[in-house]
């Protein structure tokens, strides 16, 4: 788990002046010190100050910043050790207080993903959610918890650097009942693992679905992902109706263009499907705690390897089909499919489906959702 105590390293520069060091300490001194984390305030929004935090292991670099819990960079080697940025990204962190309609790298809630008629029933009353999406609402209405300042503190370990964030979405936000107190922990780990905890409290009854909406693009943004490869450890998905809500089914996909059991060219499936994908993937059939690899995405030519782990039940896979002519990062200009969203998180519309896996939150009550994004290469 993530939340651990942080890792006092004072007694390691202790023992780097010494001497008669063996080289097995000084090789973990290195390694040590290899993981470092930076601070900077990069503005201020509702009153409240915007930091961009930069973690590096001495093989990756992350940026987040505690605006919206965003991922805004991750630079990653290739098989030939170039790094490069390989998500979707704005120029710098003040860009994102107006302009990240796409939800570019966002912690999402109170309800990532789609509540069928905006509204839920608890306890026998119904409540109305923020409608943004025609008549249903999306990733936690109009102000969600990825255009948020979060409060920040930043923390150290032995084997990671990360920032802890808190974020308490007030009875009624947005239409949600309860007070939510939700922790964000986002942490890079000396094993290039990228994770990150989300951890939520309430006051009363109420929906709990939160997860991360980077978009990965493991060629370095030169491009469209027509040529990754994706496996999902899937063998349904549960089918949209009107407005993408689900239909209540759980549909097999074995034999169909949405079937990535086995490694799939991405551009051959797009081809197959006639239309670009966002459709939910049924990784569980009920909520546990269990960490499981849900899906993994190569990019032969660079050698880059993702693979996603979760602990919720499901994985909106999304291929970036309504980002067009989207003024990015470093002066490049954003296109349909130039980058894929692997999401995990419950099902869409589980509130008003009794036979999906709950989301609902009592008091008393903790909600867990662990991701960890760990990338790799191949020769």
């Amino acid at each position: 788990m993530i939340p651990k105590k942080p890792f006092i390293v004072f007694f390691l520069a202790s023992l780097a002046i010494c001497t008669s060091l063996a080289q097995t300490k000084s090789t973990i001194i290195q390694e040590a010190s290899a993981l470092s984390i930076k601070a900077e305030k990069v503005g201020v929004w509702e009153g409240k100050d915007v930091f961009k935090y930069t973690l590096e292991n001495g093989n990756m670099q992350v940026e987040l910043t505690n605006f919206g819990g965003i991922i805004s960079r991750i630079y990653a080697p290739d098989k030939n050790g170039k790094r490069e940025n390989i998500v979707l990204a704005l120029e710098n962190v003040p860009d994102y207080f107006t302009k990240n309609g796409p939800y570019l790298g966002a912690a999402i809630g109170r309800y990532a993903n789609r509540i069928g008629g905006a509204s839920v029933e608890l306890d026998g009353e119904t409540f109305h959610i923020t409608k943004n999406n025609g008549a249903n609402t999306l990733h936690g209405g109009a102000k969600g918890f990825g255009v948020k300042v979060w409060k920040p503190e930043i923390y150290k370990r032995e084997d990671a650097v990360g920032v802890k964030m808190t974020y308490l979405s007030v009875d009624g936000e947005e239409g949600f009942p309860g007070n939510l107190l939700t922790t964000l922990w986002m942490e890079l780990t000396a094993d290039n693992e990228l994770k990150l905890l989300f951890e939520s409290t309430t006051d009363k009854m109420t929906v709990v679905n939160l997860t991360n909406h980077s978009y990965f693009n493991l060629n370095g943004i030169t491009g469209d992902v027509r040529d990754h490869e994706v496996q999902i450890f899937a063998d349904a998905i549960t089918p949209g109706g009107p407005g993408q809500i689900p239909t209540g089914e759980i549909k097999s996909i074995a034999g169909t263009p949405f079937d990535f059991q086995t490694p799939k060219n991405l551009g051959v499936q797009l081809d197959a499907l006639g239309e670009g994908f966002d459709h939910n993937y049924v990784t569980k059939r009920e909520n546990s705690s269990e960490l499981k690899k849900i899906a993994i995405v190569k990019h032969p030519a660079s050698g880059r390897v993702l693979q996603v782990f979760s602990t919720a039940p499901g994985l909106q896979f999304y291929t970036a089909n309504h980002v067009r002519n989207f003024a990015g990062a470093d002066g490049k200009t954003y296109q349909p499919h130039w980058a894929l969203c692997m999401e995990p998180q419950a099902w869409p519309d589980s509130p008003n489906k009794p036979t999906f896996p709950s989301t609902s939150l009592a008091p008393g009550e903790k909600h867990v959702h662990e991701i960890v994004y760990k990338f790799d290469t191949e020769f």
